[in-house]
């Protein structure tokens, strides 16, 4: 199906990046995520991405990659930001370049950049469109639907981003990367066509608000529900009787905490994740739009196209039907 191929070094990374995945969607959400996007898109669009689904699909988690693995030191505040540490909402900087001035490298890198990063991602997208740079095209939109993922994780957009200023440290990789790899494969992605932003600034800061929103209901369930579970039934225990840790010293979570938890969020993380497949899309279509419509028909030979065209059509059958084929959890 696929026709720009991962590089063999590349996949190696995705591998051995598995382990520190898990600040984020981790591979099981950022996959599905993008995956979906493809299958969300307008047809004039869809053809040239899903010719490219195995690299979209794949690429997604390379921007933690570039976090965990390799400590690319520009890369950690892209993934988030603290919305309490900037103060009143209408006295955020609008740009990034306002940002730097308001702000010192050092806050903001503590606090983040997201909101801000994704608009010039976006600016930087719809030059690779308007320029038919295949190429930049594939990354560039791999890695935005990585950032679109993250702006819809609550606690990415949350001073108290892992539970640590109210003693439930472990919350962060608990809801985007276990629960995820709990029960993603019965979640329905298939999500609507894609939209068009008529103002991708304002688009930006609807997500960041409306994930925002979230961050203090999933604390408050999380609190309540772990006030009233035994720590035996929270944690997984070791051979002596004591909170089983994982290789990065973090405290292991039981399923059977994690499914109460999932049950009590009421669909929280589903929902967010097919915002995001639906946002990723729709930024991506923007892009496309804005750069008035290029035709990519001729970036890929026609034989590629020709090959790809009965599984396109079954694929997007079954996408209809929820199914988000081909997709595996770790675990499955």
């Amino acid at each position: 199906m696929k026709n720009f191929k991962m590089k063999p070094r590349l996949i190696t990374l995705l591998v051995l990046a598995i382990g520190f995945l898990t600040l984020s969607w981790g591979i099981v959400g950022h996959e599905r995520i993008n995956k979906a996007a493809v299958m969300a898109l307008p047809q004039q669009l869809q053809v040239f991405f899903y010719n490219h689904i195995d690299f979209i699909t794949q690429e997604a988690s390379v921007p933690d990659i570039r976090k965990y693995a390799l400590n690319y030191k520009d890369e950690n505040p892209r993934h988030y930001f603290d919305m309490e540490n900037f103060g009143a909402v209408d006295s955020i900087p609008q740009t990034m370049e306002a940002a730097k001035k308001k702000y010192d490298a050092k806050f903001l890198n503590d606090n983040g950049i997201l909101p801000w990063y994704l608009e010039d991602m976006m600016g930087k997208l719809t030059k690779a469109f308007k320029d038919k740079n295949r190429a930049e095209i594939l990354f560039l939109a791999a890695d935005l639907g990585h950032y679109i993922g993250d702006a819809h994780m609550p606690l990415h957009t949350s001073a108290n981003h892992d539970g640590q200023l109210t003693d439930q440290k472990g919350i962060h990789a608990l809801w985007e990367s276990k629960l995820p790899e709990l029960f993603a494969k019965n979640y329905k992605l298939n999500v609507p066509q894609a939209q068009y932003y008529e103002d991708v600034h304002k688009a930006i800061w609807n997500m960041i608000n409306d994930t925002h929103s979230l961050a203090q209901p999933l604390l408050d369930v999380d609190k309540k529900l772990r006030t009233t579970t035994p720590e035996n039934k929270v944690f997984v225990m070791d051979a002596d009787g004591k909170v089983l840790k994982s290789k990065y010293n973090s405290a292991v979570f039981s399923d059977e905490y994690a499914k109460k938890l999932h049950e009590q969020l009421n669909g929280m993380v589903e929902n967010q994740m097919r915002k995001a497949i639906t946002a990723t899309a729709s930024f991506w279509y923007t892009a496309w739009v804005n750069a008035g419509k290029p035709d990519l028909s001729n970036l890929d030979a026609p034989a590629v196209t020709q090959r790809n065209y009965q599984a396109l059509r079954d694929d997007l059958k079954l996408f209809q039907q929820g199914d988000l084929f081909g997709i595996r959890n770790q675990n499955d």
